[in-house]
């Protein structure tokens, strides 16, 4: 199947859509409105939708969302590590964004990136094999380039 065509006119990928849109990168209540509108759902509905994606957020973050997959195989391949890396790093828990505004953390289940592992997500890029080492490089290089 055309994945072009099968996630055309998807819920999902319109809620995505706008949030990466937005430099919080969050769902505001307009955008919800307005998606609920064009897919013809409530806007209960599209909560619900938000609410059950991790991915989705109603929460305002920063320009480069962190997701930390926390799941066994990631565990098992020092991802604590690589965690108190970033949160050193860059001074902020999970559920927290930097003072400028360029980074939030989340923490997140499985990203389906096991043989990654650990593995994190900025926004939709992928970073694998960490060390505590490599991603502060990593995080130094998307402070570097806003």
């Amino acid at each position: 199947m055309n994945k072009e065509k099968f996630f055309k006119n998807s819920l999902i990928e319109d809620l995505l859509e706008e949030q990466n849109k937005n430099p919080k990168k969050y769902l505001p209540p307009q955008a919800i409105k307005k998606i609920a509108k064009q897919h013809g759902k409530s806007i209960p509905e599209v909560y619900s939708v938000i609410s059950f994606y991790p991915r989705l957020s109603l929460k305002p973050r920063a320009k480069y969302v962190i997701r930390v997959c926390k799941n066994l195989p990631c565990h098992m391949e020092g991802v604590d590590e690589v965690v108190e890396a970033i949160k050193e790093y860059l001074n902020i828990d999970f559920g927290e964004a930097t003072p400028d505004g360029l980074f939030y953390l989340e923490e997140s289940s499985c990203l389906g990136l096991c043989s990654l592992a650990p593995v994190i997500l900025i926004n939709d890029d992928i970073h694998g094999k960490l060390t505590p080492e490599k991603v502060k490089g990593i995080l130094k290089k998307y402070k570097e380039n806003s």
